[in-house]
């Protein structure tokens, strides 16, 4: 696989918990910065890339090999911002900075029942949150420099942290 010094265009990992504006934020700086944006829950319903289904939390459960054998070409030859709740597996080698979306508990709950989730499931993504095992699971498998944390309450901080990755995009390729 081409490294980061092979590539001409960086990769970008924006991960967080579900509601804190992953997706929102990962389709702007790829439409932006003219990169792919590669949602992964939408790869692996399209591939077909899950294990089994939980009944618990009312979502199929991913199958890790299968997305990193999936991507591993297209992910090597960068310009990719890659989005989805977890980060832990992916490999390092893949990402040249990681955004992990965060949002203020509240706001949060708010977003999540909005969108239906409920019980466990709420609650669950709540406590994540709170306790920022997403940060946390970032700063454990990447490079801590590499690992930067992005607040997303308002459309206002949106739109600040789109043109905070697209400056960085710009820094990247003016350094090649």
């Amino acid at each position: 696989m081409a490294t980061s010094a092979d590539r001409s265009r960086p990769n970008i990992l924006i991960t967080g918990t579900p509601g804190t504006g992953k997706s929102v934020t990962s389709g702007e700086v790829a439409s932006a910065c003219d990169m792919k944006h590669i949602d992964i829950g939408q790869v692996a319903k399209e591939h077909n890339l899950h294990t089994e289904y939980d009944e618990e939390y009312s979502c199929p459960v991913l199958d890790e090999d299968r997305v990193i054998d999936e991507l591993e070409e297209e992910v090597s030859q960068g310009g990719v911002v890659v989005e989805y709740h977890g980060c832990s597996f992916f490999p390092e080698r893949w990402f040249d900075i990681v955004f992990v979306t965060r949002t203020d508990n509240t706001i949060l709950y708010n977003r999540l029942e909005a969108r239906g989730y409920n019980g466990k499931k709420l609650t669950d993504n709540v406590q994540c949150e709170i306790f920022q095992t997403i940060l946390e699971e970032a700063r454990e498998s990447y490079d801590e420099n590499i690992v930067h944390e992005l607040q997303s309450d308002t459309p206002e901080q949106l739109v600040s942290n789109v043109e905070r990755i697209t400056q960085w995009v710009q820094a990247w390729i003016s350094n090649r």
